[in-house]
C-alpha cells in the first residue's frame, strides 16, 4: 500500500458503507434478513464463529473484502509462508507457522530449509519430557521433580502461563507449574514459598539470556536453591534453559545439554510454539503439546488456503478493521466464557497491542488510520459484574470477542448450561438493546408513578448496537486451543497488512528498558550513595531522591 492508501477510494467506500449503515439497527438488520446467521457465520479447525451481531451487510463486507485485496493480503500471507524476511525493521523471516507444521513441507530461511532443526528441536524436547516424568532427570536426591517454576517475562511468560491454565483438565496428576515474571521480589518468594527445592525444576527462559527481569529473577532462584541445601554441581540437575547463549548458560551453571534453543524468527509473543512452551510439555506431557500444536497447523491450512470471503482469520481481522476505523470503536474486549481461559485476554494484550500499536508505518511514514484498539478482558460471568456497564451503556462505543466452550471438562449440575445462558443473553442485549418506550413499558408493570416511571425509564435504557463476535467450539481441548491462537495470530497480521505496520517488531518497549539501566545503579540497594541525578529531568530526580532518602533511613 502506498502513503494514500488510507484516503483511497477502497477506504471512501467503506466510509460509505459505514454511513448508510449508521441510520439503520442491527434489530433491522436481522429482522429484514433470514440468512443473516448463515451468511456471516463460519467454521475451521473445530471453531465456529458467528460474525452477524456486527453491523455490517454485504455490501460492507464486499468493500472490507476489497480492501483486503487492494493491500494484497494474501500475497502478504505467502511471504510469511515462504520464509521472506516480512518482519522488515529486524531482517527477519516471520515462521512460528513453521514449528507447527508436521508434513513434509520446507520452510525456506537464507536459503537453508529450516524443518530439519524444527523436528530436531522437538525431539530434543519430547525426551526430555520423557526423562522427567519417567523420573530418569531427577533432582539431586534422586527424588523426581514434581514442581516446575518457568521463569521468563513477556512472550516466554504469557504464553506458556495461559496455555497450562487453558488445558488445566490435561495435567499430569501430581505435577504443577508455576511461573515468575516480574522483578518485583514479591513475584519470586511468593512462587518459592513450601517449594522443595529437592523436587523443584526451573526453567529459565531467555533467547540472549541477558533479559535483565528474568536473569535477576533466575539469580535468585539459584541463591535460594543453594541456601537450601542444594550444591553448585547440583544446579545442572535442576535448572534448564530455553536460550540460544551456551556461554552464558554454561556461565549460570546450567548444562548446555540441557540448553533448548530457538532461532531468531520466531517473535517472543509467538514463541509458545517452540521450546519456550517447555512448561506447557511438561505440565500436560508432550503429546498434548504436539496436539496444540497440530490444532493451530489445521487453523495455518485453513489460512493459507481458504478465500478471504470464507477465511476466518482473515474475516475476524476484517470485521476488526470495520469495527475500528469506520464504526469508531476505541476498544476491544475478549470475554471467554470458560475460567480456564482466564489469561487469554492478557496473552492478546500483548499479541494485539504490542504487535499493532504502532504509528509508523513499513515505509517509515506515519499512519493516518487508528490502529490496534486497546485490548482488555476477563472471564464471564465475572466481568459481567465489573465492566459490562460501560459495555452496554457507556459512551465509548467498544467491541468485543465472546468465546465459550459447548461442552465443559467440568459438566458439574446446571453450571454449563448457565454458563452458555449468559453467554448468549450477553451478545443478544448489546446487540438489540432496550428502547425508551421498551423500559417504560416494562416500568409500567411495577405500579410506579408516570412522574417515577419517566425519571426512571432513561437509565433502563440500552442503545445497543454494540458489535460482538461469537467464537465457539464443541469442548476446550488441545486441538482447539492451538486453533483458537492461531486465529487470533493470523487476525493480527492480516490487520497490520491492512494498516501497513510491522506486525513483528516491538521497539516502543526498548525506550524505557534502556532509561531503567541507566536509574537503576542510582537506586539505593544497588548505588552506593544517594544520587545527585544528573541527566534526568527534575520530576526523576525528585522522585528518585525521595525513595532513596526513605530506602537509606531504613537500613
Amino acid at each position: 500500500m502506498d502513503r494514500e492508501d488510507h484516503q483511497s477510494e477502497r477506504w471512501a467506500q467503506l466510509k460509505a458503507c459505514g454511513q448508510a449503515l449508521s441510520a439503520t439497527s442491527m434489530r433491522a438488520l436481522f429482522a429484514s434478513d433470514d440468512d443473516r446467521f448463515a451468511k456471516y457465520s463460519c467454521g475451521a479447525a473445530g471453531l465456529f464463529a458467528d460474525f452477524s451481531k456486527n453491523k455490517i451487510d454485504d455490501a460492507a463486507l464486499d468493500a472490507l473484502i476489497a480492501l483486503a485485496q487492494s493491500a494484497e493480503l494474501e500475497a502478504a500471507r505467502d511471504k510469511m509462508f515462504a520464509g521472506a524476511p516480512i518482519n522488515a525493521t529486524e531482517g527477519r523471516a516471520v515462521l512460528h507457522v513453521a514449528l507447527r507444521d508436521f508434513s513434509s513441507n520446507r520452510y525456506m530461511v537464507n536459503g537453508a530449509d529450516v524443518a530439519p532443526q524444527i523436528e530436531a528441536a522437538r525431539q530434543k524436547m519430547r525426551g526430555f519430557c520423557a526423562r522427567v516424568h519417567n523420573g530418569e532427570f531427577c533432582g539431586y536426591t534422586g527424588k523426581p521433580l514434581r514442581t516446575i517454576v518457568n521463569i521468563g517475562i513477556g512472550g516466554s511468560d504469557l504464553g506458556p502461563l495461559m496455555a497450562v491454565e487453558a488445558l488445566r483438565p490435561n495435567w499430569i496428576e501430581g505435577r504443577r507449574t508455576l511461573f515468575v515474571s516480574n522483578v518485583d521480589g514479591h513475584h519470586l518468594s511468593d512462587a518459592l514459598e513450601g517449594l522443595d527445592p529437592q523436587t523443584t525444576l526451573f526453567v529459565i527462559a531467555s533467547k540472549t539470556f541477558t533479559t535483565q527481569e528474568t536473569l535477576t529473577n533466575a539469580r535468585s532462584a539459584r541463591e535460594w536453591f543453594l541456601a537450601n541445601g542444594g550444591s553448585a554441581a547440583d544446579i545442572a540437575h535442576h535448572f534448564i534453559a530455553l536460550s540460544t547463549n551456551g556461554e552464558a548458560v554454561a556461565e549460570f551453571g546450567i548444562d548446555t545439554d540441557n540448553m533448548f534453543g530457538f532461532w531468531e524468527w520466531v517473535g517472543g509473543r509467538f514463541s509458545l510454539w517452540s521450546s519456550i512452551g517447555m512448561s506447557i510439555a511438561l505440565q500436560i506431557g508432550y503429546d498434548g503439546f504436539e496436539a496444540m500444536l497440530r490444532g493451530a497447523n489445521e487453523m495455518d491450512e485453513h489460512f493459507r488456503t481458504a478465500p478471504l470471503n470464507q477465511n476466518m482469520p482473515a474475516l475476524l481481522a476484517l470485521i476488526g478493521i470495520w469495527n475500528r476505523n469506520i464504526i469508531g470503536a476505541r476498544a476491544h474486549a475478549i470475554l471467554p466464557y470458560d475460567q480456564h481461559l482466564h489469561r487469554f485476554p492478557a496473552y492478546l494484550q500483548q499479541a494485539e497491542m504490542e504487535s499493532n500499536g504502532k504509528s509508523v508505518r513499513m515505509d517509515g511514514t506515519g499512519v493516518d488510520c487508528a490502529t490496534s484498539p486497546v485490548i482488555f478482558g476477563e472471564p464471564g460471568t465475572n466481568g459481567q459484574h465489573a465492566f459490562y456497564q460501560l459495555l452496554h451503556q457507556g459512551t465509548d462505543l467498544i467491541s468485543a470477542d465472546f468465546i465459550a466452550a459447548a461442552i465443559s471438562a467440568n459438566e458439574w449440575g446446571e453450571h454449563q448450561p448457565l454458563l452458555l445462558s449468559n453467554f448468549l443473553a450477553q451478545t443478544e442485549a448489546m446487540m438489540i438493546g432496550k428502547t425508551t418506550e421498551e423500559a417504560r413499558a416494562d416500568l409500567a408493570q411495577s405500579g410506579l408513578s408516570s412522574a417515577d416511571l419517566d425519571a426512571l425509564a432513561a437509565h433502563k435504557t440500552f442503545p445497543g448496537d454494540r458489535p460482538t463476535t461469537s467464537i465457539l467450539m464443541e469442548r476446550l481441548t488441545p486441538e482447539t486451543f492451538g486453533a483458537l491462537i492461531a486465529l487470533y495470530e493470523h487476525k493480527i497480521f492480516c490487520q497490520g497488512v491492512i494498516w501497513g505496520v510491522n506486525s513483528f517488531d516491538q521497539w516502543g518497549v526498548e525506550l524505557g528498558k534502556t532509561l531503567a539501566k541507566a536509574i537503576a545503579p542510582k537506586i539505593a540497594g544497588i548505588g552506593e550513595t544517594k544520587p545527585a541525578g544528573d541527566g534526568h529531568d527534575s520530576s526523576t530526580i525528585g522522585l528518585m531522591n525521595w525513595i532513596n532518602t526513605r530506602r537509606l533511613e531504613a537500613k
